[in-house]
Order: C-alpha cells, then sequence, then structure tokens
C-alpha cells in the first residue's frame, strides 16, 4: 500500500465536520480557534491541518512545535490533526503540494473547510490559500491521481491572518473564550519568549482579543471571530 502523504500527530483520521487548515502550528488557533472549541464542545467532529511544521520559524524546533500542537489539541476537544510537512517559508500552488493535500481531503472527507484568507502580509498565508484551491478541485476530481475516493468539500470559508478582511460571517465566540486562549498559549515557544513580530509575541492573547472585540462589537456580542464566504450564505429567514 501507497504510504499516505501526510500524517497523523493527533486523534484519528475521521471524516470531519469541519477541518481548519493551518499553514504553519498555531494559525489554526489564532484565526478560528474559537469556532473550532465551540463546534467540539457541540459534538461536532473537528480537525487541523499544518502544511508545514513551522521549522523555520524563529522560535521552537519542529519537535517542540508538535508537542504544541499536541498540547493545543487536546484543549480543544479536537478529533484529529495532522501535518502534510509542505516546505515552511514554501507554501505554494505547486502539484506536488496540491496532490498531498487533496490525499488528506479524500482521507478526513471534511463537510466546511477553513482555509487562509488571501488578503496577508505572509506569503505563505497566501500560497496555502491558491494550494487549496487546487487541491480541492483534485480532491473532487474522479480521474485524478490521489489516493482515496472522490470528495468535494461542502462549504469553504476563509479565516483571517494578519490583514483586514471584508467579513461576512461572524461567529460568537464568548463562551469558549478561557479555551481558547489555554490553546494558543499551549504554543509556548512561540508565544512565551520574547517580541519576535506582531504575531510572535507574548502579547498575542490581548492583541488577537483586541480583534475579536471589535467583530464582537459588529455583531452586538462581547467576541467573534470573522470569516468571509466566497460563495452566497443560505439564510432561514426564521431564524433571524
Amino acid at each position: 500500500m501507497t504510504p499516505l502523504p501526510f500524517r497523523t500527530v493527533y486523534g484519528t483520521a475521521q471524516p470531519l465536520d469541519w477541518l481548519c487548515l493551518a499553514p504553519h502550528p498555531d494559525d489554526a488557533e489564532i484565526g478560528a480557534g474559537g469556532t473550532l472549541i465551540r463546534l467540539a464542545r457541540a459534538g461536532r467532529a473537528v480537525g487541523i491541518l499544518e502544511l508545514s511544521r513551522g521549522e523555520r520559524g524563529t522560535q521552537g524546533t519542529p519537535e517542540e512545535r508538535e508537542a504544541e500542537c499536541v498540547a493545543a489539541a487536546r484543549v480543544m476537544g479536537l478529533g484529529w490533526r495532522g501535518q502534510v510537512e509542505l516546505p515552511d517559508g514554501g507554501l505554494a500552488d505547486t502539484p506536488g503540494g496540491a496532490h498531498a493535500l487533496a490525499a488528506a481531503l479524500r482521507a478526513v472527507r471534511p463537510r466546511v473547510l477553513l482555509v487562509p484568507h488571501h488578503r496577508d502580509r505572509h506569503p505563505d498565508h497566501v500560497g496555502a490559500f491558491h494550494l487549496a484551491r487546487r487541491a480541492l478541485h483534485l480532491a473532487a476530481l474522479r480521474r485524478a491521481e490521489v489516493p482515496g475516493e472522490p470528495h468535494r468539500v461542502g462549504r469553504v470559508l476563509l479565516y483571517q491572518g494578519n490583514a483586514d478582511i471584508q467579513a461576512n460571517l461572524l461567529i460568537d465566540v464568548e463562551a469558549v473564550q478561557p479555551e481558547w486562549e489555554a490553546a494558543v498559549r499551549a504554543h509556548a515557544s512561540q508565544f512565551g519568549g520574547g517580541y519576535v513580530s506582531e504575531t510572535v509575541t507574548p502579547e498575542i492573547v490581548e492583541r488577537r482579543r483586541a480583534r475579536l472585540m471589535y467583530w464582537g462589537t459588529l455583531a452586538r456580542v462581547r467576541y467573534a471571530e470573522a470569516f468571509e464566504a466566497e460563495d452566497p450564505l443560505l439564510i432561514d429567514p426564521e431564524a433571524l
């Protein structure tokens, strides 16, 4: 049997309700962690897939960062966490990367996929967006030379990274703020040392919570996470 081009670091590969693609360890927690925790609490099967191990980061070794991923997964109640092991600093829309990601999508078969927004200062976040586009197409293509049965993701949502976005979907995350903070702080190699950048800083929770409060103000709740749906959302008017 040909080995799959990704590996499990926590939990068991299984059909997922929601999957978050993360260019590096900690991106999913920062950008969509509250939403994933809410879903896990509600009994949904949720997961995170890192596209790289973050091996070129200024702080933390790949081994340390993987252990932090496991610790964060426990806090969040994830059903699965995996890594594709594409090159940190070189994420891009390549055939090899797209086939590896498509194989992962076929293996865990998410209904909803969270993808980094293409409006971002970090090239890996932009690259991850374009890579995901190709992988989504390949995963659904019956004749693609990708392991596993074809799978079409039902909904793709873009989450905020390091730049402003035009959000059209806000999710209330006030009730899970303690767990969200614990999941972010589990990445101690990144947020327990000195200031390196606006992202790698011990002030990460304070900085990102201010953003959650901004989006919460627009939604008339205390804290909210922001997403952008590229396709129109069908809303039940009786729920409004």
